[in-house]
């Protein structure tokens, strides 16, 4: 997700960056610079990278292949009535990230001494597994899926553009489970109902029916013996329970087999790496590196104290600690389910 986001947003007149050899180094560059502004606030980074993804996830790409077709010919058509903005914004949603990007990557974070996991399968199981062998605190992400997979803590918005200044929300995987009124498999049930890539969901409810219903009848299976079938359309040979082992039994490595090692950074591999092979100015990598440097030598407490705000959960008094805020105000727009029945609140 995050190398998407740079070969998007990293632009130089319009375009991807290139180096000489016509190498796309958007990715290399956004990597770079995150990671820095991460570790030069007090934050330990894990890059998880996806596996291969789970055959239940087949229907959801072949969405997205046919979005892209679409998109494919509609550039065309923009292209030939030379409307530059719509040429923009179909060479955006064309984007794609490949293996060599990927590889590109892992490379430019062996070399800054940042520790990264290739998952076996989706890297938000991996990450929730990180989190809940006590690995890491949380799992960083736009995807919601992260909760759906039980990862103790999710923080959104911490790695969106620096210019859009949207705080960071923390998710309490435990409070969600209370303020609904939910168990684990309750909760894996109901974002089925509302909608998940591994399954189609059920046409008609949305998030308050869906709701109702698991409050109701617990699961889905005695949801659907109870459902007003000229009403709802159920999916034709629904694999919901396949969808709901995945998110139970997702493919993940053992954490426990897994050492994440934070070492220094390798100033003139890093620099035969970024300059010599993909053209970045010498002066700015060896610059990041002395950020790299210097950042590893402060008070981690300190930096931490500097980048977040903190708000109460237990009143309306806000206590400040920074100058950022984390807003920990629950707003679960995947399943979008907490805006249409509670205002809720999670620590």
């Amino acid at each position: 997700m995050c190398i998407y986001q740079f070969l998007i947003a990293v632009r130089q007149d319009g375009n991807q960056l290139m180096s000489e050899d016509g190498e796309t180094t958007s990715h290399l560059m956004g990597m770079f610079y995150r990671t820095i502004r991460m570790v030069e606030n007090g934050l330990k980074p894990v890059y998880v990278f996806d596996g291969k993804p789970p055959d239940l996830k087949s229907g959801e790409l072949t969405k997205r292949k046919e979005r892209r077709e679409e998109a494919q010919k509609a550039l065309e058509k923009a292209e030939e009535a030379g409307d530059e903005e719509n040429i923009e914004k179909f060479n955006r949603r064309l984007v794609k990230v490949s293996k060599q990007h990927n590889e590109d990557c892992k490379e430019l974070l062996k070399l800054m001494g940042i520790p990264y996991v290739e998952a076996p399968g989706e890297a938000e199981a991996q990450c929730a597994a990180l989190v809940k062998a006590g690995k890491v605190y949380a799992t960083g992400t736009e995807d919601m899926d992260a909760l759906t997979f039980g990862t103790n803590v999710l923080l959104r918005h911490l790695t969106v553009s620096e210019a859009r200044k949207l705080p960071i929300k923390e998710f309490s995987y435990n409070r969600v489970l209370d303020e609904l009124g939910v168990d684990k498999d309750q909760f894996i049930d109901l974002c089925i109902l509302l909608g998940c890539d591994y399954c189609d969901s059920i046409r008609g409810i949305g998030p308050k029916r869906a709701y109702d219903l698991i409050k109701q009848h617990k699961n889905i299976e005695e949801i659907l013996k109870h459902l007003d079938s000229k009403k709802y359309t159920v999916p034709e040979d629904w694999m919901f329970k396949e969808a709901r082992r995945l998110f139970q039994e997702p493919d993940v490595a053992d954490p426990e087999e897994l050492e994440l090692k934070w070492g220094e950074p390798d100033e003139e591999n890093l620099v035969e790496y970024m300059v010599n092979q993909k053209n970045f100015s010498e002066e700015r990598i060896r610059n990041g590196v002395k950020k790299l440097l210097k950042a590893k030598q402060g008070t981690t407490q300190g930096r931490l104290d500097s980048f977040f705000s903190v708000v109460s959960t237990h009143s309306s008094t806000k206590r400040k600690v920074g100058k950022c805020k984390i807003c920990i105000k629950g707003a679960f727009n995947s399943v979008k389910i907490f805006r249409k029945i509670h205002d809720v609140t999670m620590c």
